[in-house]
């Protein structure tokens, strides 16, 4: 069995996957005429050039393609594509997770398809491996995990990259920023103080940290430090350097603190970090590396003064900026965030914390 695109519905499910294995073991593109070679190789006929054409489209887009999720890559309001088995796909176009009207004939086909993308990345996935995360050649960000550690079937998620960088005053317009937020988080970027845009997975944190790096003097050199390029400043000066996992043989690795250290004799005016994932990672990365908690608290109060912090609406699914705190430390030593202005989504605009004075001090009023 093999995976659909709507236009098959006219094919036999078994003809089609015949001549697709007959195409793909031949090593050559899936031609018309290769195509129309292998139905008659396998016995079938196809009612005029209007079927031919459906299953030239399916094989293309399963062989070179990303089968049937296919179309919902090429729209450009989609931002992650999500699926649980070979009867569950759900896709997020900015609102919030929906019902995709889109399967696949099974597991094989999902297991198939997430086995390909990962392909040219050079990474493993296979029962000894049953999990990959890696990007496309086309920005997707790809992770697939396999039964039995996914005992429902074959998982894939793919986020999708913007095609264009948002500036600030379009995050206001489509209500994710209200005007008095953005006009303070200019000021954080023109104060250069060291900030850490924190939320969920699917918040919105790329692109408004992609807004605001755009906001950058146009004479500073930026150092884009990631695990996978998802940063888009419109800025004229930008250096990138990516993370590399290991190869198939655990050898290779250039990790993210590589790549910091790297950055820092590369003459940056701005060094950009992603991959950070709050306070509580920070403590587990660091005592793995040896350094305890008070030491870490140290180096968190002397790098980082502000946190901006991220969140999904629950009923709408609309990404908003909810708070903005001044990272202070305690008397215990440790560093605290200080609520300094909050947004509730619904009032024209944001109210001050605690921390107000302290951030008027570090960014202007």
């Amino acid at each position: 069995m093999t995976s659909f695109t709507p236009g098959d519905r006219d094919v036999e499910p078994d003809l089609l996957d015949r001549v697709r294995r007959r195409v793909a073991g031949s090593g050559s593109a899936p031609s018309a005429a290769l195509v129309a070679a292998a139905l008659r190789e396998e016995g079938g006929a196809l009612r005029g050039e209007t079927a031919l054409r459906s299953v030239l489209s399916a094989l293309q887009s399963e062989i070179v393609g990303a089968g049937p999720l296919e179309p919902l890559l090429r729209d450009a309001s989609v931002t992650d594509v999500l699926v649980n088995g070979p009867a569950e796909v759900w896709v997020d176009r900015g609102d919030g997770l929906r019902r995709a009207a889109v399967r696949f004939a099974d597991d094989a086909a999902v297991r198939r398809l997430a086995q390909r993308l990962a392909a040219p990345s050079g990474r493993r996935l296979d029962d000894a491996q049953p999990w990959v995360d890696a990007r496309l050649d086309n920005g997707v960000r790809l992770h697939a995990v396999l039964p039995p550690v996914a005992p429902g079937g074959t998982c894939l998620s793919l986020r999708i990259p913007r095609p264009r960088v948002f500036t600030l005053d379009e995050l206001v317009s489509a209500g994710t920023v209200p005007p008095d937020g953005a006009a303070l988080l200019a000021r954080v970027v023109a104060s250069r103080a060291a900030f850490l845009i924190t939320g969920g997975t699917g918040t919105g944190k790329t692109t408004l940290l992609s807004a605001l790096l755009s906001l950058v003097d146009p004479a500073d050199r930026l150092l884009m430090v990631e695990d996978a390029g998802e940063l888009a400043p419109a800025h004229p000066h930008v250096v990138r350097l990516e993370a590399r996992p290991a190869n198939v043989e655990g050898a290779g690795a250039v990790t993210l603190c590589d790549l910091v250290r790297q950055s820092l004799r590369m003459r940056p005016d701005r060094v950009v970090v992603g991959e950070v994932r709050g306070p509580a990672r920070l403590e587990a990365l660091a005592a793995l590396a040896g350094l305890g908690r008070q030491a870490l608290h140290s180096q968190l109060a002397s790098g980082l003064r502000l946190a901006v912090h991220l969140a999904r609406d629950r009923d709408s699914g609309r990404r908003r900026l909810t708070e903005v705190c001044v990272l202070e430390r305690a008397g215990d030593g440790l560093v605290r965030a200080e609520p300094a202005w909050s947004w509730d989504g619904r009032s024209p605009g944001g109210k001050a914390g605690r921390g107000e004075a302290l951030l008027a001090e570090l960014v202007g009023a």
